[in-house]
Formats: C-alpha cells, structure tokens, sequence
C-alpha cells in the first residue's frame, strides 16, 4: 500500500508547483509584484527562523524526557510537527505558507499532532508504540454482572476459595469463581 502512495508523490509535487504558480500570478495581479515579492521574502525569513527555534526547542524537550525516564513520543511529534511547519513556511510559494502556518498555531498543530501519533500508533507494534508514548490512558466502565454458565465438573476442582489477589465482585463471589454472576469492564482508549 505504500508504494502506490510513494508512486504519486511526484505527480502530488508537480500539482503543488503548478497550484503555487497560479497562486502567485494571481496575488501579483491582485497587490502587484512588489507587495508579492516581500510578503514571500518575508514569510521565507519567518519560516527559517522558526526552523532553527523549534529544532532547539525539540531537541531540548527530546532531551529532558529521555533524562526524567519520560517516553519521548509527545516532544518528537510536536517538534516533528512544528518543524514541518516551519519548513513549510520556508519554501516560497503562498500555499506552502499557509499550510505551514496552520501547523505552527496551537489549535492546528494539536490536531496534526494527534494526527501524527495515531497514524504511528497504527504503524508500530503496541509494544513500540507504548514504549514511545507511555501507556495508553483508558475509561473503565463497569457494567451490569451477566450470569456465566455453570461450570463443567473438570473446572471445578481447583480451589474456591478467594485469595487475595482476586478481587470480588458486587455478589462477593470471586471473580474466577463459578459464581452466578460476573462484572463485566468494558474500556474505551481515552486519547
């Protein structure tokens, strides 16, 4: 599946390059080459200065969470997601600016943010992805107890007695017992 995506990705930058030509015609035409010229000098300059500030400012975050025993995914796809950003508004072109400064404000970079990790997520094993961006926080709802069948005489020898370690539900039958009824948890991942 990633080859034909890969596959389009010249086709993609050829549409891009024309849609950024057209684009710039047309500011011409509606401010005139002068006003056009600065406002693509100027948003290049922004785009390079924010370059250099958030590589620092993630390879700082990179750091201290790597210091602190902290999974480090949060730092790396904020920063990842902030120097997309700024290299976009580094490349001339009005389209390429925009979208990089969508990426560079709050609300849009948390969202591409979030973006970032849940295709990760899908992309890693869960173990990699854990290891990347700590546990994953869950909502525990608990359900009504649901009757279990009874059970078969091969599965009753072992002992019935609650240890401590099993915790008990509402009925106060141990939860590995073959008690009439169970808790049922159902869990929603939160992020």
């Amino acid at each position: 599946m990633r080859r034909p995506v890969l596959a389009l990705l010249p086709l993609g930058m050829f549409v891009l390059a024309i849609a950024e030509i057209a684009t710039f015609v047309g500011v011409v035409h509606w401010v005139g080459a002068f006003w056009a010229m600065l406002a693509l000098a100027v948003t290049s300059a922004t785009g390079l200065l924010l370059l250099r500030r958030e590589g620092i400012r993630g390879w700082r975050a990179f750091r201290e969470a790597a210091e602190a025993g902290r999974p480090p995914g949060e730092q790396v796809t904020n920063s990842l997601v902030g120097l997309l950003g700024a290299l976009m508004l580094a490349v001339p072109g009005f389209i390429s600016s925009i979208a990089g400064l969508l990426l560079v404000l709050p609300p849009f970079r948390i969202l591409a943010r979030h973006a970032v990790r849940r295709m990760t997520e899908r992309q890693l094993s869960s173990a990699v992805a854990g290891d990347l961006f700590g546990p994953r926080k869950v909502r525990v709802h608990r359900g009504d107890p649901v009757s279990t069948p009874p059970a078969s005489p091969s599965t009753t020898s072992v002992s019935s007695a609650a240890s401590p370690a099993q915790p008990s539900t509402a009925s106060g039958s141990p939860s590995g017992s073959a008690g009439p009824a169970s808790a049922v948890i159902e869990g929603e991942i939160v992020r």
